[in-house]
């Protein structure tokens, strides 16, 4: 599996590993990359199934397959120690990273990440899923805005709305790639492992998230040692994107602390 490894800022600079949700671009990390390349030596890639990492996922492919393929590409990468940025489908790869691998992952962020499939968030999925089925490609990547989005923000950008959904829908990673991801995510329950999770750990949700209600990060949060939830005011599911300059500050002055915490006490 490609990556995309920037170069160290300075030698020994923590490497940060950027995943992102059921899109699974590794652009989507663009508003925070300038940003990070400054002290970390950044990872992104495109999921498998996705981008430039094109592939038939088996029937069966789940959250595990997910995290063992990244683990393995950043071992044949030689990167042996990370710390892991992710976003909703990507906070859960990273939580079944920080379970398989724990002397891997240094420390975990979850941006709008969940324990388990809250209810709410199954209704969107299951809407989705029949417009995908109904409409195609094209259905589901007109709606998906309204899920990443707030309202306001997207009423004022009407050309990029336009413009990102002509680039999703000539991108788009096939039905049957999308599906099966999708199947693993829902399928992803952490509620009986998150307290074997040692690394330390911090999430961050938006208030008006219309995916993921701010409620999964706060249940994520305690229940899992050593870690601690933010809430943004706004942002809504793309809160990174939306409202870069408060999730940038969040993030970095996040990792500085999590980097920095001493070693728990097993």
């Amino acid at each position: 599996m490609k990556l995309s490894v920037s170069p160290p800022p300075y030698e020994g600079a923590p490497v940060v590993v950027l995943i992102a949700g059921l899109g699974g671009a590794g652009s989507y990390w663009l508003p925070q990359l300038a940003v990070l390349e400054q002290e970390y030596q950044v990872v992104c890639y495109d999921q498998r199934g996705t981008g430039n990492n094109p592939d038939a996922l088996p029937e069966s492919y789940s959250l595990a397959h997910m995290a063992d393929e990244l683990s393995q590409a950043l071992a044949a990468a030689g990167i042996a120690r990370y710390c892991v940025v992710g976003h909703a489908l990507g906070a859960l790869i990273g939580l079944q990273l920080a379970i398989d691998k724990p002397d891997a992952v240094s420390a975990l962020v979850c941006i709008n990440g969940w324990l388990t499939l809250n209810a709410h968030t199954r209704r969107c999925f299951d809407v989705r899923e029949r417009l995908l089925h109904a409409g195609g490609a094209q259905a589901w990547v007109e709606a998906q805005p309204l899920f990443l989005y707030p309202a306001d923000w997207m009423a004022a950008r009407a050309p990029r709305m336009e413009a990102e959904e002509a680039l999703a829908l000539a991108h788009f990673q096939g039905k049957t790639t999308l599906l099966r991801r999708l199947a693993a995510l829902k399928k992803a329950d952490f509620r009986r492992l998150a307290a074997r999770i040692r690394c330390p750990v911090q999430t961050i949700c938006s208030a008006d998230d219309l995916l993921v209600p701010a409620v999964c990060s706060t249940e994520l949060q305690s229940a899992i040692p050593h870690s601690q939830n933010v809430v943004m005011r706004q942002g809504g599911h793309a809160c990174n994107v939306t409202e870069p300059d408060t999730f940038n500050t969040l993030l970095l002055n996040g990792l500085a602390g999590l980097l920095h915490s001493p070693e728990p006490v097993l």
